[in-house]
């Protein structure tokens, strides 16, 4: 048997082909990571965006029970008690968002709890031990803000998320 017809793998390609799949690797590793941020990023997103639709429409549900117009706010004391009784809110507090992201303040903020999610045909979103969502209504005009204790890149409103 002679050597020289030993035409096997030499050592420089077995090692220029694991650098070149550790390269590979690294990049596909990278993207997988990179979607899975987007992916997190779009599902809290459209999450909020489902809550703030269906704030909306509870919101204007409460005016229309009251006989209201779309300019009357559900801060009034008789809308806040309809809004809050047939949607199974709960007012927020340190108590049950023990929590609270600094620049959340918690006048006129309700906890969505999961028997909210529930009742609005929203049970798909499954909450975890430390994580919240708020809804928050401004008492000047009919606008709902949605914010997410957890938040995303220190960010924690939908308006704040979505610019």
């Amino acid at each position: 048997m002679n050597f020289e017809d030993n035409r096997g793998i030499t050592l420089v390609a077995l090692v220029v082909t694991i650098i070149v799949l550790l390269i590979l690797a690294g990049i596909g590793i990278n993207t997988g990571i990179s979607s899975m941020e987007k992916v997190k990023l779009e599902e809290l997103k459209t999450n909020m965006l489902l809550i703030e639709a269906k704030a909306r429409e509870c919101v204007e549900e409460a005016n229309f029970r009251m006989g209201g117009s779309t300019e009357d706010t559900v801060v009034d004391p008789v809308r806040t008690e309809i809004y809050e009784t047939n949607n199974k809110l709960e007012k927020a507090d340190s108590t049950n968002v023990p929590n609270i992201p600094t620049g959340i303040a918690l006048d006129n903020c309700y906890v969505i709890t999961q028997e909210t999610f529930d009742l609005w045909g929203l049970n798909k979103i499954k909450l975890s031990e430390d994580e919240k969502y708020l809804v928050k209504f401004n008492e000047s005009e009919i606008k709902v803000e949605v914010y997410n204790t957890k938040g995303y890149d220190g960010k924690y409103s939908l308006t704040e998320i979505e610019s």
